[in-house]
C-alpha cells in the first residue's frame, strides 16, 4: 500500500509562490506518492447559509473533502491577504467545514507560509496554526519562509537559503514519521 501525501497553495493565483514552495517541499519527500491540488479546481460560489439551503453541498467541496480523506498526510501552504487568508481557501474551507467540521480528518499537516517581504506570511501561519486543529488537523510542524525571491531560486525550483532549507528538510523527516 503506498503512502500519499496531498499537498496544495492556500491560493487561486496562477503564480503563486506558496505553490512553488509546496511542490518544492514534496520534492524533498521519498517512496510516497504525491498530489498537488489546484484551488481553481474546486471554485464554487461565496459561502452564505442561504447559499447552502439552495445549493446543498456542492461538488467541489465533496471532491476536496475526499482528496483530502485518501491522503496519509497534508502539506499545506498559505498565501497571506492582509495579514488573514485568501479568499479562495476560506470560502473553500467554509464550503467543506459543513461537510465534516474535521475537515483535516485527523492527518497529519505540515504547514508552511510564504511570502515577497520580511514577514513570510507569519501572520497567517499563526492563524493556521491555531485553528487547525480544532478542525481535525495534527500539525506537525510549521515554517515561514520570508522574502521568498531573496531564498528561493525559481529557475532552479529549490531554496538557497541554506538554514531555512535544513529546517523544512527536517520538518519533512518530522511529516514523514507521523505517516
Amino acid at each position: 500500500m503506498t503512502t500519499k501525501i496531498v499537498a496544495f497553495a492556500a491560493s487561486s493565483s496562477s503564480t503563486s509562490i506558496n505553490k512553488r514552495l509546496v511542490t518544492y517541499a514534496t520534492q524533498q519527500l521519498s517512496n510516497v506518492e504525491v498530489e498537488i491540488l489546484d484551488l481553481n479546481d474546486f471554485e464554487m460560489p461565496l459561502f452564505s447559509v442561504d447559499r447552502e439551503k439552495a445549493l446543498g453541498s456542492p461538488d467541489a467541496a465533496q471532491r476536496f473533502y475526499k482528496k483530502l480523506g485518501e491522503a496519509d498526510g497534508l502539506i499545506i501552504s498559505f498565501a497571506e491577504h492582509n495579514g488573514s487568508y485568501t479568499a479562495a481557501y476560506k470560502n473553500l474551507y467554509d464550503w467543506t467545514s459543513r461537510i465534516d467540521t474535521k475537515v483535516f480528518q485527523n492527518k497529519p499537516v505540515l504547514a508552511l507560509a510564504t511570502s515577497p517581504g520580511k514577514g513570510g506570511g507569519a501572520n497567517v501561519l499563526a492563524q493556521a496554526v491555531k485553528s487547525l486543529p480544532h478542525f481535525g488537523a495534527n500539525v506537525v510542524g510549521e515554517l515561514s519562509i520570508p522574502q521568498f525571491n531573496n531564498n528561493f531560486d525559481t529557475e532552479a525550483e529549490k531554496l538557497t537559503n541554506t538554514e531555512l532549507d535544513a529546517t523544512l528538510k527536517q520538518l519533512i523527516k518530522t511529516l514523514a514519521s507521523h505517516l
